[in-house]
Formats: structure tokens, sequence, C-alpha cells
């Protein structure tokens, strides 16, 4: 096994592996999703690719790979354990209607095992195949693929749905089987029954393979899908720790150049103690995964509402835990330029909006100052909450929630003054929020591969004429979209500008998208090198590489812009354009929210 690879080389090798197998090379996408309303971010490969795994052509063709950089932040409050991030890199190849398990199971044993790729011994590693139900059969084909590869037939686990089956994201979409992939770590069964499903640490997940070869129905059917894809991922962090017998992500090479910042500016050391160790990873974590969303092609700003109030979320968490290490307000920014200079090679746009990431650090961390100090003055005030010599679990959640402190912090302060806290009683409040949470979370997840309408692709196409409309009556180019979110009622498009749009401005940006809905255009589409659009003064974020082909929509004289998504077929479709709402977003970013009525 490769114990001395590092992130820079496993990308490498990763990428040319499926190149040489046909594969086109594809850019990683933004962070935050194009037009799509069931997530704030990316948060696998496949995300970006939705529109392709169902059924539209992709202009690099039916076999793709790319690193992929994701966000997910259901687990913050778990960071600061050895393997749980916010941010981290997803390896990923598709099969988009062309090869299948035949393919990609004997090519998912070479990469593992094979002394040029990853040189795994085969005896270590484990695989889990669908057992099957009444809805779908049991996934003989894959277990056979993986035995004739080289699997011992021991190691070869059938697990049902729970574990072994992706999607639909929504009620209704694509979906299928899937086979992970699992390294033995030696030590014991756990029982006679342990399995990869267990969570006794024998096994670690390296890999996924999953097959799409279903439709889910409204009425609960499993049909046969048109076009089969597949869809794998490995997550670089955790395959690196695996790879280089690491206890913790945060000891592979993708981490220690920050927490070695960490180290110099507090003068404290990783693995003294728990409690230093626990905060340096969350710092470590929040700020790289801080800089990867304001160092974005779409930019995220701290705020309170979507992307830019997670941002908020973690840049305070942050700051929180750099105080407890005596770090000084101004020099988590030293650690932010770590994270930039380390991943600038690989991510360019970092190294485009360096000067941005640093001065919207220094800008949340002066106003997090002002917070905290609030909230100490809210904190002498709590003394009608007191029962005897008790801080109620109600107030110090209020102290959580809305001032950003944290138990540990309210409890020290409580103890200075000789008071206790109700730990228990903030312990169910905040159990209740985080309910309430993820119940919104999979609200969120509503939709996903589902979701792609008549409406929502008609909406989509209004985003383009609204993004041309916007920079003409504004006469700026540089009006530039910075999200967008559609669902099948209403588009909601973020766009960089400085200050309110007048009612005679949005007048004339509902006039020029009507204009262009009245001519009743074809929507032309042409795939073409992200130069040659640039030539042809197309609209998008060149995020391609040198050379990789895009899809460029035009409408008439109207628009021509780079996208992914779905789009009516004339502008004559879309009824009448009307702006509802246009309001602040973030700093410097503007939000516009419109419907079509027919």
């Amino acid at each position: 096994m490769k114990t001395d690879i590092n992130a820079k080389e496993l990308r490498s090798m990763w990428l040319k592996f499926f190149a040489d197998r046909g594969h086109t090379v594809i850019s990683s996408a933004s962070l935050i999703p194009d037009n799509d309303p069931t997530v704030l971010f990316t948060t696998a490969g496949m995300h970006p690719l939705v529109p392709y795994l169902l059924g539209e052509k992709h202009p690099g063709g039916k076999r793709l790979t790319d690193v992929q950089k994701c966000v997910r932040t259901g687990d913050i409050d778990d960071v600061g354990d050895p393997s749980h991030c916010t941010f981290f890199e997803m390896l990923g190849n598709w099969s988009l209607g062309d090869y299948f398990k035949k393919e990609m199971i004997p090519w998912s044993y070479e990469f593992l095992t094979d002394e040029k790729y990853l040189g795994i011994d085969p005896d270590r590693l484990a695989v889990t195949v669908f057992e099957g139900d009444e809805d779908c059969p049991r996934d003989e084909e894959s277990a056979a693929l993986w035995e004739k590869a080289g699997i011992k037939k021991e190691n070869i686990f059938y697990l049902p749905k729970e574990h072994n089956w992706w999607g639909p994201a929504g009620v209704t979409g694509p979906c299928g089987s899937d086979s992970e992939m699992f390294i033995d770590t030696g030590k014991p069964k756990c029982s006679p029954t342990c399995s990869p499903a267990c969570h006794c640490g024998k096994y670690l997940e390296i890999w996924n393979d999953v097959f799409m070869q279903f439709n889910k129905t409204a009425d609960g059917k499993y049909e046969p899908l048109k076009q089969k894809n597949v869809d794998t991922g490995m997550g670089l962090e955790r395959t690196l720790a695996t790879l280089q017998g690491k206890k913790s992500v945060y000891e592979t090479d993708v981490f220690t150049p920050i927490i070695a910042e960490i180290e110099r500016i507090s003068g404290a050391k990783y693995g003294s103690d728990e409690e230093t160790t626990k905060a340096m990873r969350i710092i470590a974590d929040h700020i790289r995964t801080s800089v990867f969303m304001m160092g974005d092609e779409k930019g995220i700003s701290p705020s309170n509402v979507d992307q830019g109030y997670i941002l908020r979320r973690l840049l305070r968490r942050a700051i929180r835990f750099a105080k407890k290490l005596n770090i000084g307000v101004g020099e988590l920014a030293k650690v932010a330029q770590v994270v930039v200079d380390e991943y600038a090679d690989v991510y360019t746009e970092l190294a485009t909006n360096n000067a941005r990431i640093i001065e919207q650090l220094d800008i949340e961390e002066q106003r997090f100052e002002k917070t905290l100090a609030a909230g100490e003055k809210e904190f002498e005030k709590v003394a009608h909450y007191l029962v005897g010599d008790t801080l109620s679990g109600k107030a110090a959640f209020k102290l959580y929630d809305t001032y950003g402190f944290p138990i540990e912090m309210t409890v020290e302060l409580a103890a200075e003054k000789g008071l206790k806290v109700n730990v228990d009683d903030f312990k169910k409040a905040f159990a209740e929020h985080q309910a309430k949470s993820h119940e919104g979370a999979e609200q969120k997840f509503k939709g996903g591969l589902a979701d792609h309408t008549e409406a929502t692709a008609r909406l989509h196409t209004a985003t383009h004429l609204l993004h041309r409309a916007l920079k003409t009556v504004l006469h700026d180019e540089n009006a530039n979209q910075k999200g967008s979110n559609i669902t099948e009622e209403r588009l909601r498009f973020d766009f960089t500008f400085p200050r309110a749009l007048t009612p005679e401005e949005i007048k004339q940006v509902e006039d020029l998208v009507n204009e262009a809905i009245k001519a009743d255009v074809e929507i032309t589409c042409e795939e073409m090198t992200v130069d040659e659009a640039k030539a042809q003064g197309a609209v998008g974020l060149f995020t391609a590489k040198y050379g990789e082909k895009v899809k460029v929509y035009t409408m008439g004289k109207y628009s021509k812009e780079i996208c992914g998504g779905p789009h009516a077929k004339r502008t004559g479709e879309l009824g009448h354009f009307k702006i509802i709402k246009e309001q602040s977003s973030s700093a410097g970013v503007r939000r516009i929210k419109a419907i079509l009525e027919y």
C-alpha cells in the first residue's frame, strides 16, 4: 500500500487513471449549485452533473472524471473529532449511459490493488453489495464481478437499502444499488455478525460505486432506466488518512501546514492535550472551508441568510476557538493565507480572490468582537433566569443561539461569578434546535434529481434574460451572477451591484426581458471551448480548464451564456416576466425574486 502518497499525487493519479480509460477530465464546479433550490452547497461530485445523469448531453462526452470541491454542513458541531470535515474533495468518475458494472468493478479493483496505483493488499479489502428486497433484486452480478476480480468470497457482504442503495434524492427519480469498498484495519470482529455495516472501526470505507439503473415512480415502483449511469466517489481526505495510516484526517498533508501555522501563532502544540487538539482541528477545518467559500467563483460573503449564514457560523466558531488558544484578533488571516497558498495551484480562484478572502475575514472578525461584547453584557442581565445559584438551560441556549456563545464559554463566565449552569436543560434545548435544523435540511433536499420540470426550465431560461437585462440597464458588465435558486413557482437571482435598483430601473429590466420573450426567438445550444465562448462574448463563470468544452446557450440578440441547466426551446414559452422583490443579499450583492405569469 502506498503509505507515502500525498494529496497532489492522489489527485493526479486518479485523473490519469480514468483519462487513460477514455474519460474527459472536467473542472470542479462552483461550491454554489446552479439554479438548484434543493441544497445550499455542492455536496457531492454528482451534484453539478444532474442534468446529464437525466439524459442531457455533456460536452465532455459519456465518460467523465474530476476532483470536485464539496461542502457538507450537517455535522458542524461534530468537527473536532478525527474524521469530520465541512469542506472536502471528492474524486469521481461517471458513465452517462456508456459502461456499467462489468467495466467499473474491475477498474475499481485495479486502482485499489495494482502497485502502479494504491497497491492495497486484496486480502485487506472488503466490499458490500445490495442484498435485494421486494422492490429490486439481489445484486448477484456485482458480487460475482468482485469475486472474479480477486476479492475473497467471505469478504463480500450483502446489505439492505439502508447501506447499499443510492437515491432518489426526492420522492421520485433515478436510483440504484451501490457497492462500497472498505479496508480491513485488522481489528478483531466485534461480534460473529461483524460487517462493514458496523461502527466498531474494523472496516474503513474508501470508495463507493453507484449503479443507477432504476427510476422510482410516484406510485413507488422501480422501473428500469433507459440510460444506466455509473457515479463513483472517493473522498480525498479520508483516503489519504487511510493510506498513510493516520488516525485522523488532520494529520495528513492537506492539514499539517495549516495546523503548523496555528501552532506558530498560538504557541500551543497539537496533540498536547485533548482540548488543544480539538480547538486546532476546528480552526483548521473552519478556516479552510471559509477560504473556499469566500474564494469561490460565486464568492460568498458572511450574512444572516443561506450560504452566508453558514459561512458566518463557521468563521465565528473558528474565532471562538482561536480565543481559547490566545490567538489575537487579525491572526487568523495568516491561517487563511496558508490555505490559499496550499491550494492555489489546484484551485486558481483562491489566488484570484486572495485579497477579498483576507478582507472578508478581517471584517467578520471585527464584527464578532462587537457581538461578543454585546453577549457578555447580556450575560450580566441573566440574574432573573437564575434558580438559586444556577443559570437555566433556556438562558444558556439563548446566549448560544443569539450571540454565538458555546456552552463552555457560558459555564466559564458563570464559574467566574460563582454560578452554575443547567447543562442538561441546555442540551435538551440544543437537541430540539438540531432536530428542527435537520428537518429544514431534509426539506432542502426535497426534489433533487427529479426537480427538472418545464416550469423550472422556463424560469432557468428567464435568469439568462434577466442577467443580460441587468447588465444593459445598469450599464455595468460587472453586474455578474452570484447564485440563483429556482423552484417551480419563482426564481431568485443574486448579482454583484453596490446599491438598490430604482423603480425605473426595475421596470426597464422587466421590459427588456419581456421584449425578448415577445420576440419568441429559438434557444440554441453550441459546444465550444472556453476561449471560443469568450471570443463570442458569452457570459458565464470561466472555470473550465483550457481546451475544455462547455455549452453556450444563445437567445437571439438577447443573451449568450455558458450554462449546463435545463432550458426552454423558445423564449416565447416563458409567459410574462415580473419582478416581485429586489433587496440586499449581502455586502455588495443584490437579490431579485421574479415570477412568470401565464
